[in-house]
């Protein structure tokens, strides 16, 4: 990864990613066409499409998994080139898969400090890392988990995805990407999620979510990006969309309910 110095931490609202141009090529397959967007600090961006609009690619290519073909990317307006995941994670962007990446057969403080164990006098600093996972599962509201070391297998479908999450958050992440987050998830796990994915919003982090559920998405987002054939439909403030709109946008790549805009910048409403 290649970075010119960048600024101090985004004042809410203002553009902490900005993707200009982004375009990606497999082979002779487009699957990204000129992706101009902004990812606001302290907001969260619901990203739509329908299956094969290309929004697991573009979040590839901004995770490092995939290097774009064409366009530029820029960190709290600094250009910014991410070539692998180590990349992303040194600037601050944590992807959390819909697999969620966790072993169930570890504790909660095991997973969440997996790879990056504390050591001290040559052996696992067990105190240490029980106190900083429990202290961020209290600051961001965890409360349903009986035991921080309880294995991450007993838990409900909501609880991992707030050990998955909370682990980002323990790796100092300024934008946390979330893929799918309630999918297969009862309506009380939904609501502990969508509460959550507030509460990151709240402490200044971007959040970029990835969702098929139009309910989870207008409950939470604050803006709102639409993908059609891997091109941006519109992006812009949820106020300017309806779940009908979005739909229409999905699966045509144009509405008539709603006066689109390109992106403004990161001007969002909440």
């Amino acid at each position: 990864m290649t970075v010119q110095d960048t600024n101090p931490a985004q004042p809410q609202g203002q553009s902490l990613l900005r993707l200009a141009g982004v375009g990606k090529n497999f082979g002779a397959v487009q699957a990204l066409y000129g992706i101009d967007l902004d990812i606001p600090a302290g907001q969260v961006t619901a990203l739509l499409g329908d299956n094969g609009a290309g929004k697991s690619t573009l979040i590839k290519c901004v995770s490092g998994i995939f290097a774009p073909d064409h366009g530029e990317m820029y960190w709290q307006d600094q250009q910014v080139h991410v070539h692998s995941p180590k990349d992303a994670a040194d600037l601050g962007i944590a992807t959390v898969y819909q697999d969620l990446a966790l072993c169930d057969n570890l504790d909660i403080v095991a997973n969440m400090f997996l790879g990056r164990e504390l050591v001290k006098r040559g052996q696992l600093d067990e105190i240490t890392m029980e106190l900083a996972a429990k202290k961020t599962l209290q600051d961001l509201k965890v409360v349903t988990v009986r035991s921080i070391r309880q294995p991450v297998g007993s838990l409900s479908g909501g609880q991992r995805q707030s050990v998955a999450v909370a682990r980002a958050i323990m790796q100092d992440a300024k934008l946390v990407i979330l893929d799918e987050p309630t999918a297969a998830l009862g309506v009380t796990q939904t609501g502990m999620v969508l509460d959550l994915i507030a509460r990151l919003a709240s402490r200044g982090i971007a959040v970029l979510v990835i969702s098929h559920n139009l309910n989870d998405v207008m409950a939470v987002a604050d803006r709102i990006a639409v993908m059609y054939l891997g091109t941006l439909a519109a992006v812009g403030p949820k106020s300017q969309f309806d779940s009908q709109s979005v739909v229409d946008l999905m699966t045509t790549g144009a509405s008539s309910r709603m006066n689109l805009q390109t992106d403004q910048g990161a001007s969002g409403e909440h």
